[in-house]
């Protein structure tokens, strides 16, 4: 394709108008002010196949949700105004105790849709049925890291545990399947659902494999708490450090309740840190302190967390609230820019899932691109477009998600996703739990 006479985000999230961007297969191949000359076209450097007149877009890497369990699509409205505890044990495990493959598959498909109609190329998700989730995502033409579980209540190896030998299987089978669009992770639930033996063999595991690990980390204080009464005054995040779970690339989502030592083990470590601010402030979790990350120089990324705790994908709102939900916590007005935001949007939640040639628009990038009406009610004047993207933009300002070159959402269409299918399976798979509840 050929984006012609386009305002772009370019490579340092500067705006930059009237620009040309081409793709060739799945690479950004020409970002310019003007035309490709007809010697780049000749050589096949850029792809003319289609040309895209931009007027009134912008053009820019697609996002990256960092924490999400997509399958939970199913859940969406089911557990309503609870407490946390309350919510998982009442209403969402019972649920999930019921799930079968379909459910799973449709579930995934239907989190995929959304997902791209809102710009999101590529996920993080934590959550079982690998091989069916492996197949939605693959069918979908999304990216995702995903990763099976692990949750242990008894005296159990990791290798004598479903979850353990499913999470294998999972690397094993699907680890850069989908011509590299699929990553599988290894993921410790959380300190709380999983003895000490089980940490550290899972920590032993992840390293040998060379694969990443996906934790949830201090999300609620009473989580944080507790595990510090466990572990000799040890929060969540030195205790995982001391069973050495961090010894490989880690995202650990939410850390909303971390002090102290905290943020420099996090730093040392390299560890990604996924905030959550909508499904955090709807389950009264609390506000993840956004600034003293940054502060601390630790890369932070974006994710939506589950449909059920959140309700939707919209990633344009949850940038929004990220940016606005740290300057009400911390009295700080000036905390968590347009641009910040932004970056964790795209480069962050990049660097996270270990795609290292993707979430800039660059030449020689993967072409993970969306592209955003612009020339809307809400997005004038444009004193800054930066700050009127993160502000003032709508989720269903999207109109084009392209993922390795593929355009595969555009104008209210999908590509690979028969939609009213999808729903209808949806649909038929959820009463099918319910009425076994």
């Amino acid at each position: 394709m050929l984006f012609k006479d386009i305002t772009i985000l370019d490579e340092n999230l500067e705006v930059r108008e009237h620009m040309y961007v081409g793709t060739k297969g799945d690479r950004i191949t020409y970002v310019g002010t003007g035309a490709p000359c007809d010697a780049q076209k000749a050589a096949g450097e850029v792809d003319t196949d289609r040309v895209i007149d931009g007027k009134g877009k912008l053009l820019m890497s697609g996002f990256y949700n960092a924490h999400a369990h997509s399958p939970m699509t199913l859940l969406r409205g089911y557990g309503e105004n609870l407490p946390l505890q309350e919510w998982l044990n009442d209403r969402i495990f019972p649920f999930e105790d019921q799930l079968s493959g379909p459910a799973v598959y449709a579930g995934t498909l239907l989190a995929m849709a959304e997902s791209l109609r809102y710009g999101i190329v590529s996920t993080s998700d934590m959550y079982y049925f690998p091989d069916d989730m492996a197949a939605a995502i693959s069918d979908s033409g999304a990216k995702n890291n995903f990763s099976r579980s692990v949750t242990c209540f008894d005296d159990r190896d990791l290798k004598d545990l479903p979850a353990g030998r499913e999470m294998v299987h999972a690397f094993e089978t699907y680890n850069g399947a989908a011509d590299g669009r699929i990553k599988v992770d290894m993921s410790l639930h959380a300190e709380y659902t999983n003895p000490d033996k089980i940490v550290r063999q899972l920590a032993e595991l992840t390293s040998s494999l060379g694969a990443n690990m996906h934790v949830h980390v201090s999300e609620t204080k009473s989580e944080h708490e507790e595990c510090k009464a466990r572990h000799e005054g040890r929060t969540p995040v030195k205790y995982l450090d001391d069973c050495g779970l961090f010894a490989t690339p880690t995202t650990a989502a939410h850390c909303v309740w971390i002090e102290g030592e905290d943020y420099d083990i996090l730093k040392e470590r390299g560890v990604t840190v996924a905030v959550n601010p909508i499904s955090n402030l709807k389950l009264a979790s609390g506000v993840c302190n956004v600034p003293a990350l940054f502060e601390k120089g630790i890369n932070v990324a974006i994710g939506t967390d589950s449909v059920s705790s959140n309700n939707s994908l919209n990633y344009i709102e949850e940038m929004k609230v990220f940016a606005i939900a740290s300057k009400m916590m911390y009295h700080a007005p000036e905390a968590v820019s347009p641009v910040e935001t932004l970056r964790a949007a795209t480069i962050g939640g990049a660097k996270a899932q270990g795609r290292a040639d993707c979430g800039v628009l660059k030449e020689g990038y993967k072409a993970d691109l969306v592209m955003i009406d612009i020339d809307t009610p809400w997005m004038y004047p444009v004193h800054n477009l930066v700050t009127n993207l993160v502000y003032s933009a709508s989720g269903s300002d999207v109109v084009m998600t392209v993922v390795d070159g593929r355009v595969l959402y555009e104008d209210g269409e999908y590509a690979t996703i028969d939609i009213e299918k999808t729903k209808a399976a949806v649909t038929e798979e959820t009463n099918k739990i319910l009425a076994r509840l």
